[in-house]
């Protein structure tokens, strides 16, 4: 890792050589985060605008000299990355905003933003000689390590919550991945996959944990800056849970600021579910996080306990942002207004950064001037039973033109 100086503690800011295995701080235990410290200069030597014109490589290896994994085997990975920004049209004229764009990430390998996560996971060990990966997680992180590993002839050994939506369970058994339901909600899954990491000594892809995942979700950062000429919005906004994703977020226009790719970091904009909203109310009450329930239908950001505390609210005060929370019926209205104007499918935590964004717009924290990128950070299909639930108007007709007549014209009456 030539690009690499050290780890630092979150905690207690100490600096540990860069070659030793390490997850977290020895002296601070599970709660000493450990962050990477790139070495800049270095970077730069590689890094500019000229190497991103003539890299053909439209994917997250695209990024390498930011990440900390070998070359050896990233031809060998799934294609994950470089998903669509689009610009918005008809969503930015109803949240009337100047400009906003739109970051489908479900667009990845297995639906969600955590490949970027999984895929370095898997690379870092294969290079610690280690066959078998494991993690806890509400559904994303689950079935995004499978996915990765099957392709790199990887066992897995997942841990969910007993509420584990059904679409991500499914893509866990094709994976031929060794699922776990634990009787329980997050926080007994996370601590049963604790134990049994430690007992078996797999390797740990828990992104809190691991400081090596939160590099790999950066790169949604890298790509929106990339995609955007190198010039972001205002904003960036993005639904939260463990913190780690909003702490990549930061981290990659972070290094971008380092190596003069651009002049400033957006605003960060976290969102939770009012069910489940631990960050906010510390940022609000500027305290300490207090466990939380978990009582919300965005069962992707449905952490109690965040593990990744301290990049998260650094991420946001860094940036001059805020967290905001939002109602569940108003996530659910926002899958279907952002499906019905944008063509995007988002799962339930996935939309929770547009409700966000509309709340924020409302109280006037973003200003109608001002433009904005919306992170989505998973694919509708993930979890589809939450929208079912509230679909009631299923058409049955006969298979006869006049039955269709009448349907249209009726249609058309309801809309008058």
């Amino acid at each position: 890792m030539k690009n690499v100086k050290y780890y630092e503690c979150t905690i207690c800011h100490k600096h540990f050589d860069k070659e030793l295995d390490l997850m977290t701080c020895p002296d601070c235990g599970e709660t000493g985060i450990l962050e990477i410290i790139f070495d800049y200069d270095y970077i730069k030597t590689i890094v500019s605008r000229e190497y991103f014109q003539t890299n053909k490589n439209y994917n997250i290896w695209r990024y390498l000299p930011f990440l900390t994994v070998s070359d050896k085997y990233t031809k060998d990975t799934l294609n994950v990355g470089w998903t669509p920004l689009y610009k918005s049209k008809r969503l930015k004229e109803i949240l009337k905003i100047k400009k906003l764009y739109i970051k489908d990430d479900g667009q990845n390998p297995t639906q969600s933003l955590k490949d970027r996560a999984s895929v370095i996971a898997c690379l870092k060990a294969i290079e610690k000689g280690k066959e078998t990966i494991s993690c806890s997680s509400t559904g994303n992180a689950a079935s995004s390590l499978a996915g990765n590993a099957a392709k790199l002839g990887l066992k897995t050994v997942i841990f969910v919550p007993k509420r584990a939506p059904v679409g991500k369970l499914i893509q866990l058994k094709a994976f031929d991945s060794d699922l776990i339901k634990v009787n329980g909600d997050y926080k007994a899954a996370f601590k049963l996959s604790k134990e049994s990491i430690a007992y078996y000594g797999w390797y740990n892809r828990n992104a809190a944990i691991n400081p090596h995942l939160v590099e790999g979700k950066k790169t949604v950062a890298l790509e929106i800056a990339e995609q955007l000429g190198f010039q972001p919005t205002d904003w960036v906004v993005v639904s939260v849970g463990d913190g780690c994703t909003i702490a990549g977020v930061y981290k990659g226009f972070y290094d971008l600021l380092q190596v003069g790719l651009i002049k400033k970091i957006p605003k960060i904009l976290g969102v939770q579910s009012e069910g489940c909203a631990p960050f906010v109310e510390a940022f609000r009450n500027n305290e300490e996080l207090k466990e939380a329930e978990e009582n919300t239908i965005a069962d992707s950001i449905a952490v109690g306990i965040p593990r990744n505390p301290i990049k998260a609210m650094n991420a946001v005060k860094n940036s001059k942002g805020t967290f905001i929370a939002v109602k569940d019926s108003e996530i659910l209205s926002s899958i279907l207004l952002l499906s019905k104007t944008e063509g995007v499918f988002a799962e339930p935590a996935a939309a929770a950064s547009v409700a966000g964004l509309q709340k924020a717009l409302e109280l006037k924290i973003i200003k109608e001037s001002e433009t904005a990128t919306v992170i989505v950070t998973g694919n509708g299909l993930k979890d589809p039973q939450s929208l079912l639930n509230t679909i009631t108007d299923w058409l049955l007709l006969e298979a006869d033109i006049d039955e269709v007549k009448r349907h249209i014209e009726d249609t058309k009456e309801k809309k008058i």
